[in-house]
């Protein structure tokens, strides 16, 4: 019923940009907070971006600077500008959101299939 749906991975080479989309989609009423996730191999998943329904975001230590986050509350999307790409980058990255269903009390959490980043050096 509902679904996130991340795009924008890829190869890159170090130093260099890509820009990461995951558009929500369902029977939605609101949006929350949104993330995004990175899960490199062998390490755990870890949280490399949020933005709260007002707009206020975090990064994570090693993003910050070099990453934004920003959403599109009309195409209930989150982007993940990503600069000044480091090898060290590289993983899978996951969107999620907690957002309130049609219908159904409560704020629910959904999460996107993820899309690979991959930076050489």
């Amino acid at each position: 019923q509902v679904q996130l749906v991340e795009s924008g991975g890829g190869l890159v080479q170090a130093g260099g940009s890509l820009r990461l989309s995951c558009a929500a989609s369902g029977s939605i009423s609101s949006i929350n907070a949104m993330r995004w996730y990175c899960q490199a191999p062998g390490k755990q998943r870890e949280l490399v971006a949020s933005i709260t329904s007002t707009g206020t975001t975090n990064y994570a230590d090693s993003v910050k600077g070099r990453f934004t986050i920003s959403r599109d509350n009309a195409k209930n999307t989150v982007y993940l500008q990503m600069n000044s790409l480091k090898p060290e980058d590289t993983a899978v990255y996951y969107c999620n959101a907690d957002l309130w269903r049609i219908g159904v009390l409560g704020s629910w959490r959904y999460w996107g299939q993820g899309t690979l980043v991959t930076v050489s050096s």
